[in-house]
């Protein structure tokens, strides 16, 4: 297995990024290499810092990179040897498994579509954000931005990428699939939850349970649960402030301190030709380790491979 890191992504690279790909070596399976991409002698200057010997290591060089702040196709277009897009080159032709960055994530979304392009049958690719439940397990929420205007048979294909990636990902199985509303009966909602549900209510893609509101998105009512990505990324910004207001009160709470996006480190996008994975901005080296080893356990489960698969019908 081969993982690429997209080294000068985030806002506190490289040296956050390096000290996560440190960590997460020492817990990934020998037979995985990392293969970091960026400006070499920033790369070898951190791992130095870090008393590690560069040969651990796959170093390819790009000696340009995309700001946080750029445009993101303009970007993506004009750098062809930003880390980036040499990622993605790599990605393409076989040379990684994996791509990881928590980078510019518009111009890793524009890479995704320009490169390894959507699998055939997705109308539109999704990302995702882990949902702690009190009982101690885990739901998914999606999506969460890249689509803020949505049809409902996209609602109804995100509910089959949640379900697959919950399922062969993080091991939960026959999720249970519901759709976020403001009410739990059949008819309630606007026109797009109206029409997704009965899209929904008698597929045989997945299991779903109905609608759920947004009183239930962290007890077990729902293992994916599903909306537009505007409605989902005003619910994950509003949870990550909760989670800050939890911090900035001193209230320590396991369950709370599960609502940590270091623990997660990052979402794969959903229905692309490939594995990448897209972290937090403001990464640590914690978030780029985590980043790191469930890019490993997206190629592990092979779960593009299963998203081609249920769409070929």
């Amino acid at each position: 297995m081969r993982i690429g890191l997209d080294v000068m992504g985030g806002d506190f690279a490289p040296s956050a990024t390096i000290k996560g790909a440190v960590l997460a070596q020492q817990e990934l399976a020998s037979t995985a290499t990392l293969v970091l991409i960026g400006d070499e002698s920033k790369i070898k200057a951190e791992l130095v810092l870090e008393n590690v010997d560069s040969s651990k290591f796959e170093i390819v060089h790009a000696p340009d990179q995309i700001g946080m702040g750029e445009h993101p196709t303009k970007a993506f277009v004009k750098k062809p040897k930003s880390s980036i897009s040499i990622g993605f080159h790599l990605l393409k032709e076989g040379l990684i498994d994996g791509f990881a960055s928590a980078g510019n994530s518009g111009a890793m979304l524009v890479g995704a579509f320009y490169t390894i392009k959507s699998i055939t049958g997705v109308i539109r690719p999704s990302i995702t954000s882990i949902l702690p439940k009190e009982n101690g397990g885990l739901g998914l929420l999606l999506d969460v931005g890249i689509n803020s205007d949505c049809k409902p048979d996209v609602l109804h294909q995100f509910a089959i990428l949640g379900s697959l990636y919950a399922e062969h990902v993080h091991g939960i199985s026959n999720p249970k699939v519901a759709l976020l509303n403001i009410g739990e009966e059949e008819g309630k909602g606007n026109l797009l939850t109206q029409a997704a549900y009965s899209l929904m209510k008698d597929s045989e893609d997945f299991n779903f349970v109905g609608n759920v509101e947004g009183r239930d998105l962290f007890n077990d009512s729902a293992d994916v649960i599903v909306c537009d990505g505007f409605t989902g990324n005003i619910v994950l910004k509003q949870a990550e402030a909760f989670y800050a207001l939890t911090k900035k009160r001193g209230i320590k709470d396991a369950y709370f301190d599960r609502f940590n996006y270091e623990n997660y480190g990052g979402t794969p996008i959903l229905g692309v030709n490939g594995t990448v994975m897209i972290g937090h901005g403001i990464s640590n080296a914690k978030a780029i380790k985590n980043m790191l080893l469930h890019t490993a356990e997206v190629i592990d489960a092979k779960l593009s491979d299963k998203i081609k698969i249920a769409f070929q019908g």
